[in-house]
């Protein structure tokens, strides 16, 4: 018959063995889910590089995939010209607050 000694050292290595395997587990699925889940800045600068995009399509009259200084102020006087409601050549906070999102096409 073995003493309790001598199978206290098995013992205390295959808790151990079995801990540290839980711990390298937890840092692998770790790692594996900070791979494919980008963290939230990286989203929020996914989601503008989007924006950018669309505003791109939007601007680019001579679809150059570059909007020219001129291209980016005729887009911008367009803009200021749908939102001055009350047409007195400035925005005011009502006017900018109350303002819609206009998706123009590109023939306009």
């Amino acid at each position: 018959m073995t003493s309790l000694k001598s199978r206290a050292g098995p013992t205390i290595l295959i808790a151990a063995l079995l801990v540290a395997g839980v711990i390298v587990a937890r840092v692998v699925a770790a790692q594996d889910s900070a791979q494919t889940t980008p963290p939230p800045k990286e989203k929020k600068l996914a989601a503008g590089e989007k924006e950018a995009k669309k505003l791109l399509l939007l601007m680019d009259k001579d679809m150059s995939g570059k909007v020219s200084k001129q291209e980016f102020m005729a887009f911008m006087e367009a803009e200021f010209e749908r939102l001055d409601i009350n047409r007195d050549g400035e925005l005011d906070v009502k006017e900018l607050t109350d303002s819609r999102v206009q998706i123009r096409t590109r023939g306009r």
